[in-house]
């Protein structure tokens, strides 16, 4: 399995010189079962959504993109991604089914049309189909993502463990765990769907808080890098990737880091730009 690591923060983009190493996109990991660069799958749609563009050398996108949630920093890249909006392209976008019925396509519709941008999902060009999905999931194909529903605020929210097989990521998004308890350090529950995702090769989790600054009442779904280590741990993963606030600088990252490597397993900063090869 082949991961290319595009984006790594959460909320809004973050440009500059301060932000150079781990990159400043909002994320989309672009995933394949093998070495081959042309990605099969997509979790989410953030601003970094354009660089798988040109993974497939330009060539027109065909496959699933998985949607965990519809705040707006996993979505922005979709009307901006060439590679699916594009005579050819056929892809299949998955995101919870609503709250309260109506469709999919209806949902994403409320934040991308006019007077917010001047098209609807329909108008992207290429095939595209749109589904919303109760947790479970099972696509054809080699590679099987896993949904699981995961407490987060303001809208339905799915974590997905992607499996080729042999070797699986999981990537549950930004949610709140303190929404089901304070948990057994006080960052949250470690909650039936969060210990079934993170039995992964790779735990890839939000850190927008460290436990030095999580504030529960201050949260509108974020959780803390000390409260992935938890699951992680309990169910087995090897690896944790954290991806990042987005005022938190290169420098600031790195001495928050730094006091995780007693962690029980490797805990490291997802970088922009990344690929990571299981």
């Amino acid at each position: 399995m082949r991961i290319n690591v595009c984006g790594t923060r959460g909320s809004t983009p973050a440009p500059g010189r301060e932000f150079v190493r781990y990159g400043g996109h909002t994320s989309c990991p672009a995933i394949t079962p093998d070495a081959a660069a042309v990605p099969e799958l997509l979790l989410d749609a953030g601003t970094r959504i354009r660089e798988v563009t040109r993974l497939p050398a330009g060539a027109p996108f065909l496959g699933p993109i998985a949607l965990t949630h519809l705040h707006w920093d996993h979505v922005p890249g979709l009307p901006f991604f060439a590679g699916g909006d594009k005579d050819g392209a056929r892809v299949r976008l998955l995101m919870p089914a609503p709250d309260g019925g109506g469709t999919a396509e209806a949902a994403l519709e409320r934040g991308m049309s006019p007077p917010h941008l001047p098209i609807t999902p329909r108008q992207l060009r290429g095939d595209w189909e749109f589904a919303g999905i109760e947790p479970g999931l099972d696509l054809a194909g080699p590679l099987t993502p896993l949904a699981r529903e995961i407490p987060h605020k303001g809208g339905r929210t799915f974590g997905y463990r992607v499996s080729d097989g042999t070797h699986d990521i999981a990537c549950p998004p930004d949610h709140c765990p303190t929404d089901l308890g304070a948990g057994p350090a006080g960052l949250g529950v470690y909650h039936d769907a969060a210990l079934e995702l993170a039995g992964a090769d790779i735990l890839m989790h939000d850190s927008f808080w460290y436990a030095e600054d999580f504030d529960p009442a201050r949260t509108f779904g974020d959780s803390a890098a000390e409260y992935a280590i938890g699951p992680a741990a309990h169910a087995g993963a090897r690896r944790v990737l954290l991806h990042h606030k987005p005022d938190r600088t290169d420098t600031e990252l790195e001495k928050l880091a730094a006091g995780l490597q007693d962690s029980p397993g490797p805990v490291t900063l997802a970088a922009d730009g990344e690929v990571i090869m299981l």
